[in-house]
């Protein structure tokens, strides 16, 4: 459990620092997060796979304990997969404002360049207008005779050679006056027209940059809201992990007590058998020294197996068989169940929580809540009553097979259709699946005693 705090501190480590401060794409392009994520989810399917399988393993778990551990494997399976859509959805966000802000620039940059054209054009249209002013003074004196350049009245008019001269030389310079203000204007209208050109052009391409930069505001504005939701759905993850992990620590004694009891329930359910059976106290010790001696070699596999699935970075074996077949084993026991699937093997379990070994005494078909249960040989019920972490149980007492006495037991029942004392034969209904008991779903739990000792219920079958 130690371990299991650890590792799962160090996840959450680093789930928060994605919440408060996501890790910058840096140089990671939309594309590398998005094969990321991918992976990410290929990851969460085969989690999700095993978390489907938990069941079997978490049979003798209390269910407060058993959920919280789903869940924790089911946030632990989702949160690599939110971290990286966390990411491309901050990359996204990134990309969309930057577009965004380049569009408001050239947006700005065409506003001011509108801006001097219009200074300009009403420069242009104002020196045109003061041009046409000045036009029209000159047309109006030409038109009272001032400043007319015909030699006749120059000659007439002049009284001495010098006012000829002056009157000469005012008259080309008022020419001169006339024909620079002609060009002046021609210039200036020539000027405002390719002023007024661009100005359209100019106001065109503010409307194309504003629509543009509208869009842009609102895709990055939606990057951000997205982004901000898988920020908050990572946060959530992590808070349900820290959740999970409290609830797993605050069962951990309750759970351990239970594996006791459970082992109790067990040990006094063969000693009762036992005695049923009136088996001596040698023959009780030496059953027991090979039980003990079957779970040393137990722990020496998982030990063995978990140093090589951390070697390899695998996942260990959850069941380890046990090679305890009776001496003559034979194939007398018929399947109790019709549709035969087996869920859970005969055999010693790693606790996926707490990674302490206990014994799986039988084998679980599926069968669900109510299917009908039927005798796997003939013989006489033993009992038909409740027995603790067994819930209902009917035990099948079958007499003497191959020198050895053979009972079947089946557990679980939500209904029991024989009684105490009752002969039954191969394949007569005992009773009705159920969940009774220590057990999480509904199913069967078939168990096969050999002089008091569970064995591999395969060997009979």
């Amino acid at each position: 459990m130690r371990n299991l705090r650890r590792s799962l501190a160090a996840l959450l480590v680093v789930g928060l620092v994605g919440v408060v401060a996501p890790a910058p794409a840096g140089a990671d392009t939309l594309d590398d997060l998005r094969a990321r994520k991918a992976a990410a989810q290929k990851a969460q399917s085969a989690a999700e796979k095993e978390i489907s399988d938990l069941e079997e393993d978490l049979e003798d778990t209390d269910a407060e304990m058993a959920a919280a551990f789903v869940e924790l494997r089911r946030v632990e399976a989702l949160l690599p997969v939110a971290q990286a859509e966390l990411d491309e959805a901050v990359a996204t966000h990134t990309k969309a404002q930057a577009e965004a802000d380049a569009l408001g620039e050239r947006l700005e940059d065409a506003k001011a360049q509108e801006s001097l054209l219009v200074t300009q054009v009403q420069e242009q249209d104002a020196a045109a207008k003061a041009t046409r002013a000045s036009i029209a003074e000159l047309a109006r004196r030409a038109y009272r005779g001032e400043g007319r350049a015909d030699s006749l009245g120059l000659v007439v008019g002049a009284s001495s050679t010098e006012e000829f001269v002056n009157r000469y030389t005012l008259s080309q310079t008022a020419l001169r006056a006339q024909t620079n203000s002609l060009t002046d204007l021609q210039q200036a209208e020539a000027t405002s027209r390719n002023a007024q050109a661009r100005l359209a052009g100019v106001r065109e391409q503010i409307t194309e940059l504003k629509t543009e930069a509208d869009a842009a505001v609102v895709a990055a504005q939606a990057a951000q809201a997205a982004a901000e939701e898988k920020k908050q759905e990572v946060a959530n993850l992590v808070a349900s992990q820290k959740t999970q992990l409290a609830k797993i620590e605050a069962r951990k004694q309750q759970q351990l007590a239970a594996k006791a009891k459970k082992e109790a329930d067990a040990a006094a359910l063969e000693d009762e058998i036992q005695k049923v059976i009136g088996l001596t106290k040698k023959e009780k010790a030496r059953l027991a020294a090979i039980r003990e001696a079957e779970r040393k070699r137990a722990e020496e596999a998982a030990k063995k197996a978990l140093e090589e699935a951390k070697k390899k970075g695998t996942k260990p074996p959850t069941t380890l068989p046990v090679n305890n077949n009776p001496p003559s084993s034979s194939k007398f026991l018929a399947y109790p169940v019709k549709n035969v699937h087996i869920t859970s093997s005969y055999g010693y379990r790693m606790h996926p929580v707490l990674h302490y070994l206990r014994l799986h005494a039988g084998t679980d078909f599926r069968a669900y809540c109510g299917t009908p249960i039927y005798a796997a040989a003939g013989g006489t019920v033993q009992w038909a009553r409740y027995v603790s972490g067994f819930g209902n149980q009917v035990m099948v007492n079958h007499g003497t097979v191959n020198g050895a006495n053979l009972m079947t037991s089946y557990n679980h029942f939500s209904k029991f259709a024989v009684s105490s004392g009752q002969k039954v034969k191969k394949g007569q209904l005992v009773g009705y699946s159920g969940t009774t008991g220590t057990s999480t779903a509904c199913h069967l739990h078939f168990e096969v005693y050999v002089n008091g000792s569970t064995v591999n219920p395969m060997s009979m079958l």
